[in-house]
Formats: structure tokens, sequence, C-alpha cells
């Protein structure tokens, strides 16, 4: 087991400084993280990093203001000198605000069977060799194979003057493998990930080379994909891959901090309807393996299960320490930053779209013309009207109730609130993907997932 990163009577202590420099609230959140990576490109080693980085970053409230400085040396010294600045930003008003007391908190295991430190550089390679000779029994037509493995491990401690003490000890590994195919339309690319949050148990060679070939046979298809159809069509979301949609299209927009500002078109509409029947929408922090998944927040809360649209009533919002604060709330699990340098704010962890009733292959054979999206890529959001763009990376023709002809890359333009309210079926194969959510220049991980399910119509932004 790890020493903690704080003795429990040094993070009193620094807290009681905090309060006796008028804070009314003060904060400690400690992070000790190892990080590797490496890349290959057609067999050649083009990356072969590690890092470490250790700190702390102090909040201190006084009155409705909020004061933060960071401090990457843990001594009694630092961290004084830290809460110093912290108050003085915030108004030192001089004068304790009252005492601290904190919780015990018992000791916090990595969820992970094997570290990141104990395998090898060479057994990594190995793995990484393995994937791309998977990749190239595919087609002759695969020109480039790029394969990356990335691992990190972040201990953190969280201590604040409501009594919180916890830590949390987070694995993670990513294996990316992305495949070029050449033909007579040119270069086509495939790509795939597994990313779990856990130890290298998760990355099985069978499995891995299975990952590969499917990247690999996803960019050889679309050397004979066809330009995609323009205008409004059904769209048939497989299993997994449009998680992403809800993650942007509406989960950006039950952020409270959005939610706040009046910038989100969901503000003020607990209570109503706001999707189809068919959706009930969750964002959940204990999934587990998932990517967004943590024992608890980075304020100290324990990650959480929180329903956020049922049966297409919007039940609540995204919440972190201080936005619950203000509306007389507990906070929902949900105040997530990207390092100790940086200040929390309202973040998803794993949002999705629950199983439905309907079966997978009568969605398709029910659909007489439309697109059936295999992978999604990235999009945007506008959170204030829930207009969204989204690039299609794998999709197909659908035919008279039949998956027919590989289409070229496409987008999906529409409207969030619109886009639920037109989902009309939801099957109940479930699964999730990763993705990394940017806000506000800060990057954390996340997990999106949902069941095969069909909207009604959907503009296709295609070049045919």
């Amino acid at each position: 087991m790890a020493e903690a990163l704080l003795d429990h009577d040094l993070a009193t202590s620094v807290l009681q400084a905090a309060l006796d420099r008028g804070g009314r609230w003060a904060e400690i959140f400690c992070e000790d993280r190892a990080t590797a990576g490496a890349s290959l490109d057609d067999r050649r080693i083009e990356e072969l990093s590690s890092g470490r980085e250790r700190g702390a970053g102090i909040r201190v409230m006084v009155g409705d203001t909020i004061g933060f400085a960071h401090t990457a040396d843990l001594s009694e010294a630092s961290l004084l000198a830290a809460v110093r600045s912290a108050a003085a930003i915030a108004g030192d008003t001089g004068g304790s605000a009252g005492s601290v007391q904190l919780r015990p908190s018992g000791p916090v295991e990595p969820r992970a069977l094997v570290l990141p430190e104990a395998i090898a550089k060479a057994d990594k390679l190995a793995l990484m060799l393995a994937a791309d000779d998977a990749a190239r029994s595919i087609d002759g037509g695969i020109s480039q194979v790029q394969v990356s493995l990335a691992d990190s491990r972040r201990r953190i401690l969280v201590a604040n003057t409501d009594g919180v003490f916890e830590e949390d000890d987070q694995v993670r590994v990513r294996f990316v493998v992305v495949c070029t195919a050449s033909g007579d339309t040119g270069l086509q690319t495939g790509y795939q990930v597994l990313a779990r949050t856990g130890g290298f148990e998760f990355l099985v060679e069978d499995e891995l080379a299975a990952l590969a070939r499917t990247a690999a046979h996803q960019a050889v298809v679309k050397l004979t994909a066809r330009p995609a159809p323009s205008g409004e069509l059904p769209v048939i979301l497989a299993s997994g891959s449009g998680g992403i949609l809800f993650h942007e299209a509406c989960g950006h927009g039950l952020e409270a901090d959005l939610v706040l500002k009046d910038t989100s078109v969901y503000a003020h509409r607990v209570g109503t309807v706001v999707a189809s029947p068919k959706v009930t929408l969750v964002d959940d922090g204990t999934v587990a393996g998932e990517w967004g998944t943590a024992r608890i927040d980075d304020e100290g809360r324990l990650s959480a299960r929180n329903v956020l649209i049922e049966d297409g009533v919007l039940t609540d919002y995204m919440w972190d320490h201080l936005r619950a604060e203000q509306e007389g709330r507990p906070s929902s699990g949900n105040g997530r930053r990207q390092s100790y340098q940086d200040l929390p704010m309202v973040r998803m962890t794993n949002t999705y779209l629950i199983n439905g009733t309907d079966d997978a292959e009568d969605i398709v054979a029910s659909t007489e013309h439309g697109i059936y999206v295999k992978q999604l890529g990235g999009g945007q959001v506008n959170t204030a009207t829930g207009d969204f763009v989204f690039g299609t990376t794998e999709a197909y023709l659908v035919e008279h109730g039949e998956i027919t002809a590989p289409l070229r890359d496409a987008n999906l333009i529409g409207n969030g609130p619109e886009v639920l309210g037109r989902i009309d079926a939801v099957a109940g194969d479930f699964s999730m993907t990763v993705g990394t959510c940017g806000k506000d220049g800060q990057q954390v991980p996340v997990g999106c997932g949902q069941p095969t399910m069909r909207i009604s119509g959907v503009t296709i932004g295609g070049t045919a």
C-alpha cells in the first residue's frame, strides 16, 4: 500500500490556517500522477516517454470569492504559503471562522490487478508489434499501421473544511490502432481504441489482435465507399457508437455551471418533457472499468449514478460543490479537474442511454431507407441552442431493411432537443465507448454509451 499523499494532521493544520485567514471554506487537492506512453509507426518506435507530476491545489473561499493557488512542493511550509496566496486573492479578512475536524478515511487500494509499473517496456512493445501483425494480416491494401499504448496511475487526496478526507488510486490503460489503406479512391483510415480504468489485465493479446483487425477492415471497406446522401434521413446508431452524440448534444447542456449561467437550452426545464419516452439518460461514475469511472470526484465526493432524463422527462442536472452550494443541495459527484494546477468544474463521467425493449435487427429491418452509423467521430455543440454537428467515421446505407453499401465520411447536423424527441426505437444491446472531453481548456477521460437506436430524421451533410 502506498504512503498517503498528505498526513491527516498536516491537512488539518493547513485547512485551519485557511480558516484563520478569514476563509469560510477551504480545500486541499493533492495529486501524484505517473504516465508512460509508446507509439509505433510501421513497426518503428516513434515515441517512448514517461512522466511524473506531483503537487497540490488549494482553494480558499472568503465570502463568495474564491482564491486558488497551487504548489509542486507538499511540504508544510509550501502548503501554508499557498494558503496565504489563495486567501489573499479571495480577500483575506483575518480572524478565525471555526475549527477543522476531518473525518478519518481508511486505506484505498488501486482497482487494478496488474499495475503499469509491473510491465516491462519490452512486453509493452511485444503487444504493439503483435497488433501490427494482426492488422496487416487483413488485406494487402493496408499501407500503414500506427499503434500506441499509454498508461497512467493517478493518486489523489482531497481534504476540506466540511470534514472530507478522501483518497483514490486511479489506474488507466489505453491501446489505439490506426490503419491506412490505399486504393483507387485514395487513402482511407480505420481507427479502434481499447481504454479501461484498470490495469494491464485488460490488454489481452487476442483481444488486441481482434481490435487491430477491426481497424484494418474498417479502412479497407472504406476504399469502396460511395458518397453519402444529403438531406434528412432516418439514422440508426450502432450500439456504443452514438454515445458521443448524447455527451455533446445534451450532456454538456445538463452541466449545472452552464445551466445557472442560462447558457444551456435545458435551463429551467426540470420536470418537463425534453426527449422521447424511450430515452432514459444516466451519468454514472461508478461503472466498473469504464473510462470515466473513479471512487471519488476531484472534490472528494463519492461517485454516484445520477439519472438526468427519465422516460423523456428531465429530472436533474450534474453538480459540483460550488454550484450545488449555491442551490442548497448536495453535489452529484461531477466536480472534475485536469490536474492539481486547475480549478474543478462540472464535468460528465460515464454518460449513457440505458437499454430499451426493441430488437437491434428489427430496427434495421423496419427501416426502408436510411443511414447505419457504426462509428461516430468528433463533434461540437452550441449549448445555448442545442445545435450540433458530428462526423461519421464508419457508416453504411440502409436499403429496404438491409445494411448495404459503405459510405464516405459525412456529417450529422441537428438540434439536441429535437433529436432526442425523434428517437423512436431503442434496443437492448448496450455497450460503451471512450473519449476525452475538453472544456475550458481542461481535458478529462469520459465514457459514452448507448444501445442500438434509431432517430427518425437527421440532416445528413453528405456529398451525393
